[in-house]
């Protein structure tokens, strides 16, 4: 169980394992020396009233808002390191032998970004890419349709194009 007392000088609340009470500490606010109350709570009468000295300046964080919250707050105590709360997991085999380290990758091919001045490079843009990804990076291809407003005619059109999925 915790004893939770304030400090007599600054009001900072703190709590401490009841083994503690008696004992004698440094206000992590205000750095005075304290006792620690057994039954919880601070008596007026058991400290003189001393004037409060200012803030030790080592520490910007003493003199702010935020030295004056209250923090119940335990730190486990472990004798070996803690164990890591992120695993990556460890890619297949298959993968590290074809892959060797590369990332999927898409790329998408739409056919109306394919036509200069009027002539459809549809097809030879495709080749292209295809050829520098090379057969052994590829994955898949598949086909793709969707619907575009075209601002010239005012309809929504109709268009296609490919997804390529390759290692890269």
């Amino acid at each position: 169980m915790d004893i939770v007392f304030n400090c007599p000088n600054c009001d900072q609340e703190m709590a401490v394992d009841q083994s503690g009470a008696g004992s004698q500490i440094d206000c992590p606010s205000c750095g005075e020396h304290i006792t620690i109350p057994a039954n919880g709570k601070v008596t007026t009468g058991s400290l003189p009233d001393v004037p409060p000295r200012p803030a030790p300046t080592a520490s910007p964080i003493n003199a702010s808002a935020a030295a004056k919250i209250p923090m119940h707050l335990k730190v486990p105590v472990r004798d070996k390191p803690g164990e890591s709360l992120i695993d990556k997991p460890k890619p297949p085999l298959e993968v590290v032998q074809k892959g060797a380290g590369k990332k999927l990758r898409l790329h998408t091919i739409r056919r109306a970004s394919c036509i200069e001045s009027g002539h459809d490079k549809f097809d030879e843009k495709v080749t292209a890419f295809l050829q520098e990804v090379t057969e052994t990076n590829l994955i898949g291809i598949h086909t793709i349709s969707y619907e575009m407003f075209d601002v010239g005619v005012q309809k929504i059109m109709t268009d296609y194009g490919v997804l390529i999925v390759y290692r890269g």
